[in-house]
C-alpha cells in the first residue's frame, strides 16, 4: 500500500511557475512508475507527465512538452512537476499517481491503469 500526497498548489499569474510535490509512503518507492494527473470542472482526468521507475525514463502530455519537467528523488520519496510558463489554461487540480505494474506507452495516458492516487492540489492559472 502507498499512500501519496501532493503540495505545491497555489494561485499564479500566467507566465508564472510553480513546483508541484508528491511524497510517497512506504520503503519501495523507487519501484514505482510514477505519474501526474489533472482535472478541470467538467472535464475528464487527463495525463499530464509519467517518470518510470527503473530508468527514470519520462513522458509528456504535448500540452505541457517544453514548459513542464517531472523528476523523482528516491532516497526522499518524492516526485516533483516544475510548472515554468503557466498558462490559464493550466488551472485544474493536479494529482499524482502511481503503480508499480508495468506500463506500455500506449497505457501511460490511462488513470486506470495507475493503482495508487493522492488526493490532488490545486493549481489556479489567472490571465
Amino acid at each position: 500500500q502507498v499512500q501519496l500526497v501532493e503540495s505545491g498548489g497555489g494561485l499564479v499569474q500566467a507566465g508564472g511557475s510553480l513546483r508541484l510535490s508528491c511524497v510517497a509512503s512506504g520503503r519501495t518507492f523507487n519501484s514505482y512508475n510514477m505519474g501526474w494527473f489533472r482535472q478541470a470542472p467538467g472535464k475528464e482526468r487527463e495525463f499530464v507527465s509519467l517518470i518510470t521507475s527503473s530508468t527514470g525514463n519520462t513522458y509528456y502530455a504535448d500540452s505541457v512538452k517544453g514548459r513542464f519537467t517531472i523528476s523523482r528523488d528516491n532516497a526522499k520519496n518524492t516526485m516533483y512537476l516544475q510548472m515554468n510558463s503557466l498558462k490559464p489554461e493550466d488551472t485544474a487540480t493536479y494529482y499524482c499517481a502511481a503503480t508499480n505494474k508495468a506500463l506500455l506507452i500506449s497505457a501511460i495516458r490511462l488513470p486506470p491503469k495507475y493503482d495508487y492516487w493522492g488526493q490532488g492540489t490545486q493549481v489556479t492559472v489567472s490571465s
